[in-house]
């Protein structure tokens, strides 16, 4: 019998409300100490200080906003991709090595099945690497947005010091675009490398990101 504490919306839904209200603080801290930075450089450039409102929409945070959310987007779309494939050998986040899982099997029709499963077809082909997909548009839009960001940010430092503008088409052959995106990438995929790995002896109690304490370091999966 469920309990109220258990049938309330922030039981059923913790993870989620607790993990993006984490995200929206951090998103505010970042906004005001990189409009404070940004304001400061400005003005050790003899240009005017910008407003709270100029600042949304300057290259600076565009740039810096969206220069995480790609890798973060990149990491997830590849980790998902690489895990239906690829095992590691006593790593909680890996499939078993041998035979087929749950998530293998094909999907059926029933009462309770999302609706592309129940129309079939083309619907259930997209359905079946959705997120796989969603990830994918997210790291491009990101992507997208984190040169718009940066080529905004560098022709702003270019004109306080009297320079020209550069197009898209110069910028993206300069090596500061694509240092901003590899310095987050490897990040990302260090994380991932080291959840895989470090999921083989180390244990969380009660995470299901965690083998069971007892289980042997050579168990792979859950």
């Amino acid at each position: 019998m469920a309990t109220k504490e258990s049938s309330s919306f922030f039981f059923k839904n913790g993870l989620s409300i607790v993990v993006t209200t984490l995200m929206l603080l951090s998103l505010v801290g970042q906004f005001f100490t990189g409009w404070n930075e940004n304001n400061n450089n400005r003005k050790e450039d003899g240009q005017l200080p910008l407003s709270c409102i100029q600042y949304t929409t300057s290259g600076h945070f565009i740039q810096a906003t969206f220069e995480n959310w790609e890798s973060e987007f990149l990491q997830m779309a590849v980790y998902v991709l690489l895990t239906v494939s690829l095992r590691q050998k006593g790593s909680s986040e890996s499939k078993k090595l041998t035979g087929r899982e749950d998530v293998d099997r094909e999907p059926k029709s029933h009462p309770n099945a999302p609706g592309p499963v129940k129309k079939g077809g083309i619907w259930l082909s997209i359905y079946k690497n959705s997120l796989s997909i969603a990830f994918g548009i997210l790291f491009i839009i990101s992507f997208a947005l984190h040169f718009y960001g940066s080529l905004m940010d560098k022709n702003d430092e270019n004109n306080s010091k009297g320079f020209s503008s550069i197009s898209a088409y110069e910028y993206i052959q300069e090596s500061r675009f694509w240092f901003e995106s590899f310095q987050n990438w490897q990040s990302e995929f260090l994380s991932v490398a080291s959840i895989v790995i470090l999921s083989i002896w180390l244990r969380q109690k009660g995470s299901p990101e965690s083998k069971p304490v007892d289980a042997p370091h050579y168990q792979t999966g859950k």
